[in-house]
């Protein structure tokens, strides 16, 4: 039966609990202990059944219940001071406005805002419309600017079902459900205009407009806005647009990929917000692209070129994918038929729109490709650690025809994670009595805060650590109980499962998703020699395994069913269990819980690997394979190496060396320290290398770090380049487009004529060289033009290997050439190269590559 009226109930509070509200719908209670503490207290059971939902509680909760607490002199005085910690939060972000200015936001000009668009956020365990370790750090990343007080705001979509609970049958198989969310029980806000109606935006599909209504969820001082398309008078098919994440087929990911750029740019327009630059956060969002060159065509009379520069200049793409089989690719006719109309608007036949989402502008049959597109609409570009960079580097060096590989203008801006919503509760109060509560976002320049962890006793903080090492055993046994209870099990099961794992024992935790390359069973390889290390009478291991497999992913879901069979054919079920449904707040017990974390990806397939930078928080050492972040950390003090960073062509030979490796250092390095104790049981080796993990790693590897890093090299930047290039009507665009077309077209016209130098091909050490060249720069001027030598080693196949360029100053004409000179010399000895490259140059270019041109001396 369907209603005739529709109501949007609201929980009805007592006057004096209204702060309730206010709490409960900012996620800064996600990681402010002390309001996470209060709606526990209002009512435990109802915390865990609501998923932690404290919106869920208060519409939930018996009047009785809460006439009580409106009585309970020690609840208010608890709330009113979560209350003013939320005021005080709210208005004492101050690193934004000292990096840009304390009257920046004052100024009669509308506020700068940075929108940061992503498929998924990963913020709280109420909210699941994520999958895994790319939205949690899209979640952390909106955290940290919150405390930052940086002018970020999230642009994503909802989900209805969001990504799939996960469950196992009888035979250890994964299943997949889809819950649905209720969003009007969640902590998010309708979006309404002025006048109280739905703000709703359009966006045009073939034949058709669909519809989509945007919720807000404040995260802190920040604001995420998310599109629903399950609405009327969206037909079926368009409703279910935001019903699943990564879910349906091709037609469906880019319907989703339409709504997400686009209609996130039709949002933060009709938000009214002066967004001055753009993140692409994977290229899922690529699209947005279009609809900027659009609006600054047809609303402010550009041309396509013009339009391009405009959006160019104030966008980013961060890529996590390490190989190119990762990206989106979207067929040409199905772009076109999708797509298509912005190609007339832009003035470009189909084969010139379509190559700007091709690797090969001049393969008509290739792929619209997300990543390439994202890469040639943006200023900035970033992997996301150092090993990360230099694969991203290799991966895109195509499209920067000539150039060597390391000037390849892709950077890396290392991830890292929000510390207080990773590190245990408990643990946060350890911290914050021994290094000040400031040790959450301070970075490794404070140097003396982070030499107070040697300070803690080493009793302390084993004590603490035991703490949340019994709490994981007891959450893992209630877990295994109800996830059994939930399927059917036998009795015997059940009760087999409340007996598993030893909260004495050393636990070593692997947490993530379940895809092939992560190698979750490499651990299992020899399982006779794993069970005698389980088995071991005195100094006994074991471990706890969860994550998920792509609901696609038969591969990743026969990994998982191999660990609950061996578990259970080899008698190991006690001491090798498997966690279904993996989430936030799942991980933030295991990696607070567990003694090592494991992470045995095949280099360099793993982009960076943000798990294990939780762990370290919470003083964990790190066993892993030297890939993502673990290779620049300090893997030696704050956990152990598998291998030293080699990569085999055998993926079987490769796979038997690092789990021999692996079973090394577990026998010989890792149990005996862990079980080296004094009089006290008190493991002080062990305990080092705790606060090592916590002193080291922190402050390196927190988002606090990551986003100033965002802020200070790509924020910042975008947003002058976008003011400088749309003042005037958009004329710095105009010219620089103009200078690029002039460029362009007589750049292959252009000759280095000759290169002469000083000296013989014997020079010894730092002796100056004085290089000229003449260069024939056609119809060019000297202005447009850099004039570079590039010198560095010869390698054994005769190439420059690790250049360096050094500019030549531009000294006239000289018999109707261009005369350049410099003066070099080698640091060093051995063969040595030389050449002389030509680049284009004008200030307005983001970097010298951005146009792909390059001439090189012959």
């Amino acid at each position: 039966m369907q209603p005739i009226y529709k109501f949007n109930v609201s929980p009805s509070l007592p006057e004096n609990l209204e702060p309730l509200r206010k709490l409960a719908y900012n996620l800064h209670w996600d990681w402010n202990t002390d309001t996470k503490d209060l709606f526990q207290r209002l009512d435990r059971d109802l915390w865990e059944s609501s998923r932690h939902n404290p919106v869920l509680m208060l519409g939930t909760i018996s009047q009785q219940r809460l006439q009580e607490v409106a009585d309970d002199e020690g609840f208010i005085a608890h709330m009113n001071r979560a209350a003013q910690q939320l005021d005080d939060y709210l208005n004492n972000r101050t690193w934004y406005r000292q990096q840009r200015g304390k009257d920046r936001d004052k100024q009669g000009d509308k506020p700068e805002y940075y929108a940061y668009f992503s498929a998924e956020f990963g913020l709280c365990r109420a909210l699941p419309i994520y999958s895994g370790g790319l939205g949690v750090l899209a979640g952390d990343h909106l955290k940290s600017a919150s405390d930052l007080g940086l002018p970020l705001v999230g642009v994503g979509l909802l989900y209805q079902e969001g990504y799939f609970a996960q469950y196992l049958n009888a035979d250890g198989w994964q299943q997949e459900r889809y819950p649905i969310n209720d969003f009007y029980n969640l902590p998010l806000d309708l979006v309404r205009n002025p006048d109280g109606s739905e703000l709703r935006i359009s966006v045009d599909y073939p034949g058709r407009t669909v519809y989509a209504r945007a919720w807000k969820v404040q995260v802190g001082t920040v604001s995420l806005y998310m599109l629903d398309t399950n609405i009327e008078p969206n037909n079926h098919y368009d409703q279910d647009i935001t019903d699943q994440l990564y879910g349906g087929d091709k037609d469906l990911r880019i319907h989703q990929e339409i709504m997400l750029g686009i209609g996130g740019v039709k949002l933060l327009t009709a938000l009214g917000l002066n967004v001055t630059a753009y993140h692409m956060n994977e290229g899922h969002s690529a699209f947005m692209a279009l609809e900027r060159m659009r609006m600054l065509i047809q609303e402010e009379g550009l041309s396509f070129e013009a339009a391009e520069q405009v959006v160019i200049s104030s966008s980013m793409f961060t890529t996590h994918t390490p190989v190119p089989a990762g990206f989106d690719l979207f067929p040409a006719e199905m772009v076109m038929h999708y797509l298509g109309y912005y190609a007339e608007i832009f003035g470009l036949s189909r084969e010139e729109f379509l190559a700007l989402g091709r690797e090969n502008t001049g393969d008509f049959s290739a792929p619209f490709n997300m990543a390439i597109f994202a890469i040639r609409m943006s200023g900035f570009i970033n992997g996301v650690a150092k090993l990360h960079g230099e694969v991203s580097r290799a991966m895109f060096q195509h499209l920067w025809n000539e150039l060597p590989t390391e000037e390849v203008p892709v950077t890396s801006i290392t991830n890292g994670v929000h510390a207080r919503s990773c590190v245990a509760k408990e643990t946060q109060e350890l911290y914050d009595r021994y290094l000040g509560p400031q040790w959450s976002t301070s970075g490794a320049n404070k140097e003396r805060l982070w030499q107070r962890v040697l300070s803690i006793p080493d009793e302390e903080l084993w004590r603490n650590h035991e703490r949340r090492r019994a709490e994981l055993v007891v959450f893992a046994r209630d877990w295994l109980v109800k996830c059994l209870e939930d399927r059917g099990a036998s009795l015997k099961e059940i009760e087999q499962a409340k007996d598993v794992l030893d909260p004495g024992v050393l636990t070593i935790g692997f947490a993530r998703r379940f895809a092939t390359y992560k190698r979750a069973t490499l651990f299992l390889r020899d399982i006779e020699r794993l069970k005698r290390m389980m088995q071991d009478a005195k100094r006994p291991i074991q471990f706890v395994v969860a994550g998920k497999a792509h609901p696609k992913d038969m591969p990743g879901k026969e990994l998982i069913r191999d660990i609950v069979h061996i578990a259970r054919d080899e008698g190991m079920h006690n001491s090798l269990v498997f966690l279904p449904n993996y989430d936030i707040e799942m991980s933030r017990l295991m990696v607070a819980g567990c003694d090592v974390w494991l992470n045995t990806p095949r280099r360099p397939r793993e982009a960076s690997g943000t798990s294990g930078m939780k762990a370290a928080m919470n003083g964990l050492p790190n066993l892993s394979v030297l890939d993502g972040w673990w290779d620049e950390a300090d893997y030696a003090r704050t956990g152990w190496a598998i291998g030293h960073g080699e990569m085999y062509d055998d993926p079987n030979y490769q796979d038997e060396v690092e789990a021999n490796d692996l079973y090394d250092l577990l026998e010989k390095e890792v149990v005996p320290l862990f079980y080296d104790r004094d009089a006290d049981e008190i493991p002080h080796g062990w305990v080092t290398k705790m606060k090592d993990a916590v002193r080291l790693n922190c402050p390196a590897f927190n988002t606090a770090r990551m986003v100033k890093d965002y802020a200070r090299r790509s924020y910042f930047v975008l947003s002058d380049r976008y003011v400088a290039m749309t003042e005037e009507h958009c004329q710095p665009a105009k010219e620089l487009a103009q200078w690029k077309h002039r460029v362009q077209r007589d750049w292959y016209e252009m000759k280095v004529e000759s290169v002469d130098i000083s000296e013989s091909t014997d020079v010894q050490v730092n002796q100056p060289i004085f290089v000229k060249a003449h260069v024939n720069l056609a119809a060019l001027q000297p202005e447009d033009v850099t004039v570079e030598l590039y010198q560095g080693e010869v390698d054994d196949r005769g190439n420059i290997i690790n250049g360096s360029p050094v500019t030549m100053e531009y000294q006239g004409k000289d018999l109707g050439k261009s005369l350049y000179t410099a003066e070099i010399a080698y640091n060093s000895s051995g063969l040595q190269g030389l050449s002389l490259r030509v680049l284009p140059n004008h200030p307005s270019l983001s970097n010298p590559h951005e146009m792909g041109l390059i001439l090189w001396a012959e």
